[in-house]
């Protein structure tokens, strides 16, 4: 079948803003939440199990419809930010879902408060919602009153969410401009990347600095925003939740122990030197004597091959049935039923992202194609998250949607099955020879990079509450990327405005660190596949089918992982050692001479001169 690039098709959700069946969907929460507030008066220690998984049932049926309301306006709004009619309905459907949310509070506020051997005797006949309600109730230190949670979901409609809305409004209507072949061209974020991560040094180093420099533009206010967010985070979760840090927030959404995080925080910076020491390696590959921080992505030969979005959907599918006919069959049915928006266009949402919203929904994938080997890559990353929703459908609205730090190891175990493919496929030596540092680019884009983003969060929280400037937030996230570099890359000071374009930590605080922990958990399964064959296949497909049915600690436990054991984090970083280890022994290709006279002209310039050093994001 030939694949092509459009947008997706929403009319499986509903089919316009004003459609019949959106309006009634509306109309349907309604009634279902009347129905449920008759529940309140029944809702005692000793109810019977059956009452019980009644209200259960009734709240997953209505979660389902709320889920598609929600799912539509959030992706009309992504495939188009400036679409007023789009962003009318976001504000419509936040308003109305805090407005059931406190309609329907009084159930989960009973149930947390039930004594533990009655909610035992409850849990017992609950099957698959076992998870759901235990996890409910590890939040039971941490609620308000009643009157108090409702203050809190209102609140949050027009300060956090409006903030992060006005956010995505703001920076995705932004133009970027470069010279190309002597014209200059306006680009959007998706269209500058591919400059950024391009052969030519020049046109590298233009690129990120059109980048920071957009973004330096708004800094002081994008930079407002986040403080702003921050706060609201602090004033929430710890001044009247009593958390005990920032992170342990995230880290009990996630259901993973703070230990465990702290853990792969510590491991990771321990680690570091690894990557410096391939950064090193690679600037010999570039005929330099030391990367720029635009460097970092550079391909290190001219192997700037173009991939077709029809062969790049065909490799990606054979490289998933490869491994298991029923993936490739999945990832199609994404294609089939057009829930693949793939264009670039002004107005759009930059990056990538899969929407798993119910699971009998067939989910939703956005990304941005450009042709590029590593938007190859992305297509399979958000198609193995798709791939994990559907392998988890069997289970309910609650418990097919796995946790945050394991919903990345579909997506990476994806792109990994893609590089083997690729390299198995190509002859090309210097196409290989770019995929393996791909490989390892893509690495440090996942592991160190997010890592380095979670502690500067954590210390902008912290920094925040001191009453920090911008300014001050920016100098302590420059800091942060020394720290990272070290001393093999040079890091020039206009890179302090990298953070207000990272939209992660104005979205989900602290989400990052769970690309990390995917990664390396990643690392550490696929080098059981290479061991076990086909005999690990069962064992993966069940970690994927687990969902978030368990707790990560016992769906990892089960396949003989503890993630809270620093040496379980310390052997995926033994892997990209020993993927260092190979690559040094790749013989360096000659640079022609110009190419290192560009280079050393322009760490040149760096010495001498003290205003700011353009270099940008990636």
């Amino acid at each position: 079948m030939a694949y092509k690039i459009k947008k997706w098709n929403l009319d499986e959700l509903f089919t316009g803003f004003d459609s019949p069946e959106l309006n009634a969907a509306f109309d349907n929460v309604e009634e279902q939440v009347a129905s449920f507030e008759g529940l309140r008066g029944k809702l005692k220690s000793d109810i019977d199990a059956e009452t019980f998984m009644e209200a259960v049932k009734a709240s997953d049926a209505t979660s389902r419809i709320v889920n598609r309301i929600y799912a539509f306006a959030g992706l009309s709004f992504a495939e188009d930010t400036q679409n007023q009619n789009a962003q009318s309905l976001m504000g419509r459907v936040q308003q109305f879902v805090a407005e059931m949310q406190n309609r329907v509070l009084f159930f989960s506020l009973w149930w947390k408060d039930v004594d533990d051997a009655n909610a035992e005797r409850l849990m017992s006949g609950s099957g698959d919602y076992r998870y759901y309600l235990e996890e409910m109730r590890h939040f039971k230190p941490h609620t308000l009153s009643e009157p108090e949670e409702k203050v809190v979901n209102l609140k949050d409609v027009t300060g956090s969410n409006a903030l992060v809305n006005l956010y995505d409004a703001i920076t995705n209507r932004y133009v970027f401009k470069l010279k190309v072949n002597g014209k200059v061209q306006e680009l959007t974020r998706a269209q500058l990347q591919p400059f950024i991560q391009g052969p030519d040094p020049k046109m590298r180093a233009a690129a990120y600095q059109e980048n920071l420099r957009v973004f330096g533009q708004d800094g002081p206010i994008l930079g407002q925003m986040y403080q702003t967010r921050a706060r609201d985070w602090h004033n929430e979760n710890m001044t009247m939740r009593k958390f005990k840090s920032a992170m342990s927030v995230r880290n009990l959404a996630n259901d993973v122990p703070d230990e465990a995080v702290n853990a792969l925080l510590e491991v990771t910076k321990k680690n570091a030197k690894v990557f410096q020491r391939y950064f090193k390696m690679k600037a010999k590959h570039l005929g330099v004597t030391k990367l720029r921080r635009y460097d970092i992505y550079a391909p290190v030969a001219k192997s700037d091959k173009p991939f077709d979005f029809d062969k790049a959907a065909n490799m990606v599918i054979e490289s998933f049935s490869a491994f298991d006919p029923k993936i490739g069959e999945l990832a199609r049915r994404v294609f089939d039923k057009d829930h693949l928006d793939s264009e670039v266009r002004k107005g759009k949402q930059g990056g990538a992202f899969c929407a798993s919203i119910n699971p009998e929904d067939t989910p939703f994938v956005l990304m941005n194609y450009t042709g590029r080997a590593r938007d190859v890559a992305t297509l399979a990353h958000e198609l193995g998250h798709a791939i994990h929703a559907m392998l988890a459908s069997h289970h309910t609205a609650f418990t097919f949607h796995s946790s945050l730090p394991l919903a990345e190891t579909a997506s990476t175990f994806g792109e990994m099955m893609l590089t083997e493919k690729l390299l198995s496929e190509e002859k090309d030596e210097s196409v290989r020879r770019d995929i393996l540092f791909k490989q390892m680019d893509d690495a440090f884009a996942t592991i160190l990079r997010q890592i380095y983003f979670a502690l500067f969060e954590r210390e902008a929280h912290e920094m925040a509450q001191k009453n920090a400037s911008v300014d001050e937030l920016s100098a302590a996230y420059l800091a942060n990327l020394k720290e990272q570099f070290g001393d093999a890359v040079e890091v020039s000071d206009d890179f302090k405005w990298e953070w207000v374009s990272i939209p992660h930590i104005y979205h989900t605080p602290f989400y990052v660190y769970a690309y990390a922990f995917g990664q390396l958990l990643v690392f550490s399964l696929y080098q059981q596949f290479k061991a076990e064959g086909d005999s690990f296949k069962p064992k993966y497909l069940k970690i994927l089918s687990a969902g978030g049915s368990e707790a990560p600690a016992k769906i990892l436990g089960d396949a003989g992982i503890d993630i809270r054991d620093p040496k379980f984090w310390q052997g995926g970083f033994d892997v990209l050692s020993r993927m260092v280890d190979e690559l040094e022994k790749l013989p360096v290709e000659k640079k022609p001479k110009a190419k290192k006279t560009v280079a050393k002209k322009a760490t040149a310039k760096k010495k001498s001169a003290k205003p700011a050093k353009k270099k940008t994001k990636r």
